[in-house]
């Protein structure tokens, strides 16, 4: 089942479609958009009526007033699929900058100053009550660009390249300092919650999701505060394996707010499903994994660890059971 409940006149919610990871494909007949670093976003609009869900289903849409009053559902009734983002000074997506409004569901006028957040919509599922699921991508985005949305204020339609090849796309997204490209095959359908091969995702970065499985406790200038996080995964099995700890990355307010959101999960043992190394268990204060985090990360060791991990933020918009 992948359509979620609907409020009357609105269209129902779908799970998004999601990317495989890859290189970008050489062939002909995909287009290619930029990897924006914020949260994905399923919107519906009709009239002044607006539900933003995020991609584990939950409602944000009280979290984000600025999308709500920007008349998206004034002349049509929509379903859109994009993601909801914040720029830095540079006009760069960033994700540091977003985390302010992630948990955040009235943000005073405040923080809505300080952290404005745009929506970047690049599919169109549903209009007028006629579903585009089963219409090619390129069917889809020719409705998409009829509809004028770019007009609105704070509302996005990034390109779609389908003049340069995969590896040119890529090298404009370094050089802007962008998170990297997806590519689309032209002829796909969309798929609700399914990860597909019909698109692959490519990151400059390397980035990773990752349950939070602990935590050290903090020395010196963190003393009573948080040391490192650590860190597991689910494997194909279903085993949550130890990926290693981080422990840079953080501001204090990130260490408050991480620490007062793990308390109330502690436990007496530790839940990864092998076991943690002496020198990182010997201080481990162990938690139930319901948390979900991102870290950025250079490389991994031959033993599936870590290496060189930044902490980014807590995911709330993702469900621990995908990770």
């Amino acid at each position: 089942m992948v359509e979620l409940s609907a409020e009357p006149g609105l269209p129902p919610a779908v799970r998004p479609m999601l990317a495989t990871p890859g290189q970008p494909p050489s062939s002909p007949g995909w287009a290619f958009e930029f990897k924006w670093d914020g949260v994905r976003a399923i919107v519906a609009a009709a009239g002044d009526q607006v539900r933003i869900t995020s991609r584990n289903s939950n409602d944000v849409t009280a979290g984000y007033p600025e999308i709500t009053e920007t008349g998206l559902g004034s002349e049509h009734t929509v379903l859109l699929d994009g993601e909801l983002v914040a720029l830095d000074a540079q006009g760069r997506p960033d994700f540091g900058l977003l985390q302010q409004r992630m948990h955040v569901r009235a943000p005073s006028e405040a923080l809505r100053t300080r952290v404005p957040v745009r929506l970047y919509v690049f599919d169109l599922l549903s209009l007028d009550g006629e579903s585009l699921l089963h219409q090619t991508y390129d069917a889809r985005r020719a409705r998409l660009l009829e509809l004028g949305m770019e007009s609105l204020d704070r509302i996005d339609v990034p390109p779609s390249i389908t003049d340069l090849s995969g590896g040119q796309a890529l090298e404009i997204a370094r050089a802007h300092g962008l998170e990297g490209v997806v590519a689309k095959r032209r002829t796909s359908r969309y798929e609700p919650g399914r990860r597909s091969p019909a698109w692959i995702k490519t990151a400059l970065l390397n980035t990773k999701e990752v349950l939070l499985g602990g935590w050290t406790s903090g020395e010196g200038r963190r003393a009573g505060s948080l040391g490192a996080l650590l860190l597991g995964a689910h494997d194909e099995q279903g085993q949550l394996r130890y990926l290693g700890h981080v422990g840079t990355g953080f501001t204090d307010a990130m260490l408050r707010d991480l620490l007062a959101q793990l308390q109330p999960l502690r436990r007496p043992d530790s839940p990864f499903d092998e076991p943690v190394p002496r020198e990182d268990a010997r201080k481990a204060h162990w938690v139930h994994p319901q948390l979900v985090g991102e870290v950025v990360y250079r490389t991994l060791t031959h033993d599936g660890r870590l290496r060189h991990a930044a902490w980014r933020g807590l995911r709330p918009d993702r469900n621990p059971d995908e990770v």
